[in-house]
């Protein structure tokens, strides 16, 4: 009886991982305007640029995604959709959104035949202030934050000869995805003055905003045959792949499956 039971649980397990929704869960660098402290050179006017994020979205819309989610705002949801869909009817359309979301998501939507893209921002956690490690006074540990920092920094400063995929298999590798984890947030707990948690406050808003994008990613109606794929900065996508591993809803896919 025992054993029966085992098995049964088993079988019962793996039905409901066949249940799980499929999510690809890709970090990128924002290809256009960003108040980010680190930004990647890139052009979103030039050619060469352009054919290059079109190749990284011919790979990804191997995924046959039929849902899309980028970094912008629910509220912009009803403008998103029209946008697309008028750049899916005219090739000369100028969208209205600029960087990743027309030449990255509305590309792999439309080589992909994708009815849906959402926004899943979220903006109204208050303002985060990542640089309080470099403005603080009197901290308790000024040594820990400055090292890594400029640590971290001077790795991301070594990218920019590199092409536009180069660029974006180093920000999809999980060593980079825990790094950006630690250099937005966690290493803001070593941020303080005697007695207080002002670092650990400001990394707790950037938590909490990147929660509030994972329920908006939950609010969104899906079924057991929808793909979903992600598409935002690298951080906001480091904190996703935390979330996917433990979901009882989705099942992450390799985004190296498809990257190639």
């Amino acid at each position: 009886m025992k054993r029966i039971s085992v098995i049964c649980g088993f079988l019962m397990s793996m039905c409901l991982s066949a249940q799980k929704i499929e999510v690809l869960n890709f970090a990128t660098f924002h290809m256009g305007k960003t108040p980010d402290a680190v930004k990647v050179s890139f052009d979103p006017q030039s050619e060469k640029s352009q054919k290059e994020v079109f190749e990284i979205a011919k790979l990804l819309a191997e995924f046959k995604p039929t849902v899309i989610c980028v970094e912008l705002v629910p509220a912009e949801n009803e403008k998103i959709q029209n946008d697309y869909h008028s750049f899916l009817k005219n090739k000369n359309h100028k969208a209205a959104y600029e960087g990743e979301v027309s030449l990255l998501a509305y590309q792999i939507g439309k080589l992909a035949n994708v009815k849906k893209i959402y926004g899943i921002d979220e903006q109204e956690t208050g303002q985060y202030n990542y640089r309080i490690g470099d403005q603080l006074k009197n901290q308790v540990d000024n040594i820990t934050y400055k090292r890594f920092i400029t640590t971290f920094i001077e790795g991301f400063k070594k990218q920019e000869n590199l092409s536009v995929k180069e660029k974006l298999i180093d920000y999809n590798k999980e060593s980079t995805l825990q790094d950006l984890i630690i250099a937005n947030a966690d290493i803001l707990t070593y941020v303080s003055t005697a007695g207080h948690f002002e670092g650990a406050d400001e990394a707790a808003k950037y938590y909490r905003r990147n929660l509030r994008m994972y329920s908006n990613l939950n609010q969104i109606p899906l079924s057991e045959n929808d793909r979903v794929l992600i598409i935002s900065g690298a951080t906001h996508a480091a904190f996703f792949s935390e979330f996917l591993k433990r979901s009882p809803k989705y099942q992450s896919v390799n985004v190296f499956d498809y990257l190639k």
